[in-house]
C-alpha cells in the first residue's frame, strides 16, 4: 500500500519511471518502497464502435494521508508520467480505512 492501478501508459514506458517514482513516493509517505505496487492494467478501450487509445489515468487506492500529501503524490505522479512525453494525466485516490483492511484475517485497525 499504495497501489498504484495504471492505465494509458504501457509496461515499458512504467518500467522507465519505476525506480525513481517509487523512491519519491515512498520518501513522500514516509514509508518502505517494498510497500508500493504499479499494476499496469491492460484493458481495450472502445468509443464509436472502433477501438481507441487510453486515456493515462492512475487510480491510487491507499490509506488516507491527508489532503497535502495527496496534492503532492498526485504531482509526483504527474510529473514522472509527463517526463515520459505524455502531455496529460488523470489520477484518482480511493482511500482504505483501516477497520476495512487485512492482513492475512487481521484487521489493520487492531
Amino acid at each position: 500500500m499504495p497501489h498504484l492501478f495504471i492505465r494509458g501508459i504501457s509496461v515499458d514506458q512504467t518500467k522507465e519511471i519505476s525506480t525513481q517514482l517509487v523512491k519519491d513516493l515512498a520518501w513522500l509517505c514516509d514509508c518502505g518502497e517494498d510497500n508500493f505496487t504499479l499494476e499496469v492494467l491492460n484493458s481495450t478501450f472502445v468509443f464509436d464502435k472502433k477501438e481507441v487509445s487510453a486515456y493515462p489515468f492512475i487510480e491510487v487506492k491507499w490509506f488516507d494521508r491527508g489532503k497535502a500529501v495527496q496534492n503532492q503524490f498526485a504531482g509526483i505522479v504527474s510529473n514522472h508520467v509527463q517526463s515520459l512525453g505524455v502531455p496529460e494525466i488523470e489520477v484518482a485516490f480511493l482511500a482504505f480505512l483501516e477497520a476495512d483492511y487485512y492482513l492475512n484475517g487481521k484487521s489493520f485497525a487492531d
